[in-house]
C-alpha cells in the first residue's frame, strides 16, 4: 500500500470519528429535550382533552319504555267473545272482548221497564190526587148541607116540626158524611206523600224515578264495563291466555296493552355524571337492535331519587363495615323524531349520550 492511501486512510478515519462525537453530542443533549417534549405534549394533550371533554354524558345502561298495561274488567262472568289476536294493533276505543252480555242487556231491560212503571205510577198518583181533592170538594158540600139540615131539625123538634126519628137520621147522616170526609182527606194525604208533597211535582224530581233511574244506571254501567275496549293505540300481548268460555273474575288481568305513541327512553347514568344534566337538554339516542339509526330526543326529567330507594331491601350504611357505591339515578328521555320506518318497542337497548352544553375551566382545577 502506498503512503498516499495510507494517509488518505488516516484522514477518513478522523473524519469519521469526529462525526461520531458530533452525533454522540447531539444525541446527549436531544434525550433530553425530547423527553421533556414528550411529558409537555402528553400534559398538554390531556389538558385540552380534559378541557373540551365533560359536555356530552353518555350512557349504555339505557332502555326503551313505553306505556303498558294489564287489560282487565271490574265485572265478573263467562267470556262471550274475543276480537284480537296476539300482537295485533289496536286503536283506542277498538272492542277487545266481551263478558255475559245476555244477562246484563235483560238487566238493562229490566231497569228501563221499571223506570217506566214509576213514570206511570206518579202520573197515577197526580192523577188519584186530583180525583181526592174534587171528591173532598163534593163531599165537604154534603157535610154542609147535612149540617143546615140538622140545624133546622133540631129548631123544630120541641115543636113537633119533626119526629125524633128523622132527627137521629139526620144526625147520623151528618156523622157518616164527616167521617167520609176524613177518609178522603187521608186517602188524598197519601197521593200527596207519593208526590213528596207537591201536587205539580216533575216524575224526575221524586225519590222513587232516582232510584229507579240509578238502578238503570248502573245496569247500563254493568253492561259497559262488560265490553273492554282499548284505552290507547297500540299492541296487545298474551291474548292467547284469554278463550271464549272462560270465566273472568272481576279485577283479573286478561292480556296485555303495550302502547305505540306514547314511548320513552329511560337511563340509569351514574351519579357523578348527572353534574349538569338538566331538563330540555338534547339528547341522541342509538338503539341496539337497529344499528347506524339515531333518534333525536330531549331529557325530560331527572328522577327526585336513586333507584336503589325504591327497592324491596334499599341499601343501608348503618354497618361499621359500610362501603360507598355509586348510584344510579333514572333519568326520563323523550323521543322528539327518528326513522318512522323503525318501530320502538318496550325493553329495547339503547345508548344516549346528552349534551349539557357545558364547557370546563382552568379554575375547575383549583
Amino acid at each position: 500500500m502506498s503512503q498516499a492511501n495510507l494517509v488518505a486512510r488516516d484522514v477518513a478515519s478522523q473524519t469519521a470519528g469526529k462525526a461520531a462525537i458530533r452525533r454522540a453530542n447531539r444525541a446527549r443533549l436531544l434525550r433530553p429535550l425530547l423527553i421533556i417534549g414528550g411529558i409537555l405534549v402528553v400534559v398538554i394533550g390531556s389538558l385540552v382533552f380534559w378541557l373540551l371533554g365533560g359536555r356530552y354524558v353518555s350512557s349504555d345502561d339505557t332502555y326503551v319504555d313505553a306505556a303498558k298495561v294489564s287489560l282487565s274488567t271490574d265485572v265478573s262472568g263467562l267470556v262471550d267473545e274475543v276480537d284480537v289476536r296476539d300482537n295485533q294493533h289496536v286503536d283506542a276505543g277498538q272492542v277487545l272482548f266481551k263478558i255475559g252480555q245476555a244477562g246484563r242487556h235483560i238487566a238493562v231491560a229490566n231497569a228501563e221497564a221499571q223506570l217506566a212503571q214509576v213514570r206511570l205510577d206518579i202520573t197515577g198518583a197526580k192523577r188519584a190526587y186530583a180525583e181526592a181533592q174534587e171528591n173532598i170538594q163534593l163531599q165537604a158540600i154534603q157535610v154542609r148541607r147535612d149540617q143546615d139540615d140538622l140545624a133546622r131539625y133540631a129548631a123544630v123538634l120541641h115543636d113537633g116540626g119533626v119526629t125524633q126519628s128523622v132527627y137521629d137520621d139526620a144526625k147520623f147522616q151528618l156523622e157518616a158524611d164527616q167521617a167520609r170526609l176524613l177518609e178522603l182527606q187521608d186517602q188524598s194525604s197519601i197521593q200527596l206523600a207519593k208526590l213528596s208533597d207537591n201536587p205539580d211535582i216533575a216524575a224526575a224530581d221524586t225519590p222513587e224515578y232516582q232510584t229507579a233511574l240509578t238502578n238503570l244506571q248502573d245496569a247500563q254501567l254493568d253492561l259497559a264495563d262488560s265490553v273492554v275496549r282499548a284505552p290507547y293505540s297500540g299492541y296487545v300481548t298474551m291474548v292467547e291466555a284469554l278463550q271464549p268460555g272462560m270465566y273472568l273474575p272481576a279485577g283479573t288481568a286478561a292480556f296485555g296493552l303495550v302502547s305505540d305513541t306514547d314511548v320513552w327512553i329511560t337511563a340509569q347514568p351514574k351519579e357523578s355524571e348527572l353534574t349538569w344534566v338538566r331538563p330540555g337538554q338534547p339528547v341522541t339516542i342509538t338503539v341496539d337492535t337497529y344499528p347506524g339509526q339515531t333518534w333525536r330526543g330531549e331529557v325530560e326529567s331527572v328522577s327526585p331519587a336513586s333507584g336503589s330507594e325504591f327497592s324491596v331491601l334499599p341499601a343501608q350504611n348503618s354497618s361499621g363495615n359500610w362501603v360507598k357505591v355509586v348510584q344510579r339515578i333514572p333519568v326520563r328521555v323523550k323521543i322528539l323524531s327518528g326513522p318512522s320506518e323503525f318501530p320502538l318497542r318496550d325493553g329495547m337497548s339503547a345508548e344516549i349520550s346528552i349534551d349539557t352544553k357545558h364547557h370546563r375551566h382552568l379554575s375547575d382545577l383549583y
